[in-house]
């Protein structure tokens, strides 16, 4: 049976549409086809002719009234994701927005109010979810064996001055929408998507020449959750291990490339029981609490495909999720339900830092 090939039209052709989208779907013919793209710079249509060999337009509005899309990715500034995600919806198309999202869960709200009346998809291109490490911590932490977890410290951290538009709060731009919407998200299947948790957020304004913050703090809390450590900084020059993982039977740590734990099985290690008397050793003499635990220690490399960058590989298992979504039916991993809770916590942030997001500012909308 021949395979199905959706028609995309890709909107913007800068960092995002051209690096990112244009030439992952280029690697996917067999089931992605870039059918048009549109953009306001004439060299980019112009380059996007050349290396795409599709048709390219000045604006969205004319490559959507001209093609047959199959979908479209907004990969527009970011201030502009929600109007033209929700005109594109309202228009009947499926739609794959770039992070962030929105602003506000407010603006989720109506997003997904318009996806469920056309009865077409919303994706987030929200891809760190197929980190390889990422994965792979996941399935440690529920195979159970480093016990309850006690708590996770994920950081983003980096030294780096920047003076962009992404800067700038008019532009939700900022650590937190923008590096940060990748760790919030992983964060939050760890904590749980069923609840907000409890948080405490402080901001800073270090190395940016924009007014948007770019250190975050944040710590999320939650009866008989994990207690998240989470940090997005640009001045950083000894950013240390990005993954670190407690728990009640043992511990992980690591990078993208490289992770290790090691942990004890309960049912091999000694009984004890609480002692309210002074603990003496053989000899009688004062002890402190020791044992011998035997632990077990095991790691996990990142192996990709030659020539092929973890980048790529996180938005190509992005790209192939939702191509079974739209061709096979199958449900969305990263559906905009779970963005909201994102969004959610994102507000909660600002509005307890209200040095940098003054109260009136949360009514900017794209």
């Amino acid at each position: 049976m021949e395979q199905s090939i959706l028609k995309i039209g890709i909107i913007g052709q800068g960092r995002s549409g051209r690096d990112i989208h244009g030439q992952l779907l280029a690697k996917l013919p067999h089931c992605f086809q870039i059918a048009a793209v549109a953009d306001s710079l004439p060299e980019r249509q112009q380059l996007a002719r050349q290396e795409f060999q599709c048709n390219a337009y000045a604006t969205w509005q004319e490559m959507v009234e001209n093609e047959q899309l199959d979908l479209v990715v907004n990969a527009s500034p970011s201030h502009q994701h929600v109007p033209i995600s929700l005109e594109l919806l309202n228009r009947g198309f499926h739609v794959l927005c770039e992070k962030p999202l929105a602003r506000t869960s407010e603006e989720v709200d109506q997003l997904i109010a318009a996806s469920e009346r056309s009865g077409k998809i919303l994706a987030v291109f929200q891809q760190s979810r197929y980190m390889p490490a990422y994965v792979r911590i996941r399935e440690v932490i529920e195979s159970g064996v480093l016990g309850r977890i006690v708590q996770i410290d994920f950081t983003s951290n980096r030294f780096a001055r920047r003076w962009d538009w992404q800067t700038l709060q008019s532009n939700n731009g900022g650590s937190l929408l923008n590096l940060g919407s990748h760790t919030v998200d992983q964060v939050l299947q760890l904590f749980g998507t069923d609840v907000i948790p409890d948080i405490t957020c402080v901001m800073d304004q270090a190395n940016t020449y924009g007014d948007a913050e770019d250190y975050v703090k944040i710590l999320l809390r939650g009866q008989g959750r994990p207690t998240i450590d989470l940090e997005v900084s640009s001045c950083s020059v000894f950013p240390g291990e990005p993954f670190v993982i407690q728990g009640t039977n043992g511990g992980l740590r690591g990078n993208n490339d490289r992770l290790e734990w090691s942990y004890f099985k309960p049912e091999e290690a000694p009984v004890q029981q609480l002692t309210t008397e002074p603990l003496v050793d053989k000899n009688g003499k004062p002890s402190y609490c020791r044992e011998t635990l035997n632990w077990y220690k095991e790691d996990w490399e990142l192996r990709l495909a030659e020539g092929q960058s973890e980048f790529d590989y996180m938005t190509e298992q992005l790209y192939l999720m939702l191509y079974r979504t739209l061709v096979q039916g199958e449900e969305l991993a990263i559906t905009p339900q779970q963005v909201r809770q994102q969004l959610v916590v994102m507000e909660e942030c600002r509005r307890q830092n209200p040095h940098i997001y003054r109260p009136a500012q949360e009514s900017i909308r794209g």
